[in-house]
Order: structure tokens, then sequence, then C-alpha cells
């Protein structure tokens, strides 16, 4: 009888060996296929904004080229605000997904961007040249690249914790 409870106790403690590891492993794997989702949700919200900004500055282009030729400019100043307003709400989602420094370096994307509008806009009252203007939007994009790969992990070995702070 003693041989049969040793038995049983060993299956048992078995059965519960095996339940405990197989809910672990299933605890890990929602817990990576869950990273998986905001990583591809961060990387979906990082290009819809910069391609919003980069439509922005096409547009502008086209403002700066009608202005210089003395054409009508009122169809690219209309495609640079529909833009615009896209990258406004664009904006919001990406700051509620991304990590502090992409953060803060959408932030400095706006801010060129706006110098941009602003030129296009208002060639009058404008800082410097369109070009200028437009390539310090450039050069900010492509810091916020290097950020984006930082923060979905392309470039580290560690994971960070997100952010999830709203501006």
């Amino acid at each position: 009888m003693a041989t049969q409870l040793i038995t049983l106790a060993g299956v048992l403690v078995g059965a519960l060996a095996s339940f405990l590891a197989s809910s672990m492993a299933e605890r890990a794997k929602f817990r990576r296929e869950m990273a998986t989702r905001w990583d591809e949700r961060k990387l979906d919200a990082y290009i819809q904004y910069t391609s919003c900004v980069k439509e922005i500055l096409r547009a502008a282009r086209a403002v700066f080229a009608a202005r210089e030729a003395g054409e009508d400019r009122s169809p690219g100043l209309a495609a640079m605000e529909s833009a615009e307003s896209k990258r406004s709400l664009l904006f919001e989602g990406l700051v509620l997904l991304a990590d502090e420094d992409a953060a803060r370096i959408a932030d400095r994307i706006n801010e060129r961007t706006w110098a941009v509008l602003r030129q296009a806009r208002d060639p009058e009252g404008a800082d410097g040249t369109p070009e200028e203007a437009r390539l310090a939007v450039i050069h900010a994009l492509n810091d916020f690249h290097k950020a984006a790969k930082a923060d979905l992990l392309m470039g580290n070995t560690h994971r960070a914790v997100p952010s999830m702070r709203r501006r």
C-alpha cells in the first residue's frame, strides 16, 4: 500500500510540475506575442508619421516652385494643409506608443516642419531659405529613424519599457 501511495504521489507531483511548466511557457509565449504586437503598432505609427511629414515637404516644395514660377499656389497649399492636419493626428498616436527619445525627436520634427509651413504660407516672415528649412526637417527625420530603430530593438540587445505618456 505504501508503494502505491508513493507511486500516486509521484504521479501527482509529475502532473503538477508538468502543469506549472506548461503554464509558464504559455505565459512567456503570450508576453512575446504582446511585445511583438506593440512593436508592430509602433512601427506602423512611425512609418505613417514620417510618411506624412514627407508628404508635407513635397507639398511645400510644390508651393515654393509655384511661387518662383509665378503660378497659383493654392493647390499646393491645400495639399500641405491637409497633410499637416493628418500629421497632427498621427503625432498623437505616435506619442502614446513611442519611447521618450523618439517622442522628443518627433517634437523637434514638428517644430521644424512648422518652420517649413510658415515659409510656404508667408515667405516674408520666414527665417532662412526654404531649402535650409527643408534640410532641417530631413536631419531631424534621420535622428528620428535612429531613435525608432533603437526603440524597436533593431540596434539594442535589451528591452526598454515603453512609455505610455501623453503630450
